[in-house]
């Protein structure tokens, strides 16, 4: 099992979020993400919701803050950028990392985002067909030295995206729960999937159906690394104070309570077949609450787990 920290970019300042990054560092977790968001991400809060950086930006700040942990993306939107554009940009940022960049791309939910920036938003559907042609002319542009792709929504022709990334095989991941779609995509061309605030008995449901499609593909399910976003409050005060009006969409996959509840939760995750946890934070940012998590779980969990 390992163990990040998935950082929101709203209502916070590049001083405040690259602090939290080295504090994340010094503590024994191995990742930290970013989000892909124009606005805030609490769209309970529509009318005042506009304060957020930007993740792509961020995500290279992130790379030349950190030294150690690995630098993820959970997730860009596929309607956002061209993918031959978002593969030069994450080819770039994992040279400044020295190799340690995870791409994780999805289908995008935010429609107030694409509306307020004339972004089309076409119907789910629509949505998921770009993603999958995404994900072809990322991984090809990053490991093939030309490129020619005829898509429905994508044309490339001999196109090239130099300097490669560091690593020989950049992860990309998928984010997103959808079973008859985004699973299949998951199964047919990611090396990672992360899925947000679900449930231990969801999260082994959707494991069983990633690996029906990962059989019907030929795929090893093994070498797909399975994750999951989970909100840590200590209690009631700070759930509230990081989520607002989302908590009631929370209930049922917050680490809460005691010391041990929380390990024992991240074990019936664990069981379930989650191999990866990363602590979801927004501001304001609990770094208590965090430190306590490093100090008094994970030990515990590397011990017993």
């Amino acid at each position: 099992m390992l163990f990040g920290v998935h950082a929101g970019l709203q209502y916070t300042s590049t001083d405040e979020i690259q602090a939290l990054w080295r504090r994340i560092e010094a503590l024994d977790f191995s990742w930290i993400s970013v989000w892909d968001h124009f606005y805030a991400a609490d769209v309970t809060d529509p009318e005042s919701g506009y304060e957020c950086l930007e993740g792509l930006t961020a995500h290279a700040a992130l790379a030349m803050a950190t030294s150690r942990v690995r630098c993820g993306s959970l997730v860009y939107c596929a309607g956002y950028r061209h993918p031959a554009v978002m593969a030069k940009s994450i080819a770039t940022i994992d040279n400044f990392s020295g190799g340690r960049v995870t791409l994780g791309l999805g289908a995008g939910w935010h429609q107030g985002e694409f509306d307020a920036y004339g972004i089309p938003f076409p119907a789910a559907p629509v949505r998921l067909r770009q993603l999958e042609e995404q994900l072809q002319c990322i991984r090809a542009l990053l490991t093939e030295e030309v490129v020619d792709f005829d898509g429905e929504f994508y044309q490339l022709r001999a196109a090239r995206c130099l300097p490669k990334p560091k690593q020989a095989r950049l992860p990309i991941w998928v984010g997103g729960h959808g079973e008859k779609v985004t699973l299949k995509l998951v199964a047919r061309y990611a090396d990672g999937w992360n899925v947000p605030f679900v449930s231990p008995e969801t999260f082994r449901h959707k494991v069983g159906v990633l690996e029906s499609h990962c059989a019907t593909a030929d795929r090893d399910p093994s070498l797909i690394t399975k994750s999951l976003n989970l909100a840590l409050a200590w209690d009631e005060a700070d759930l509230v104070a990081q989520f607002g009006n989302m908590i009631e969409f929370l209930r049922g996959s917050v680490l809460t309570g005691s010391t041990q509840q929380v390990v024992d939760l991240i074990g019936d995750y664990a069981d379930a077949g989650a191999e990866q946890i990363n602590v979801a934070m927004r501001a304001p940012f609990d770094v208590d609450g965090l430190e306590r998590f490093a100090a008094e779980v994970l030990p515990q969990f590397y011990r017993t787990r």
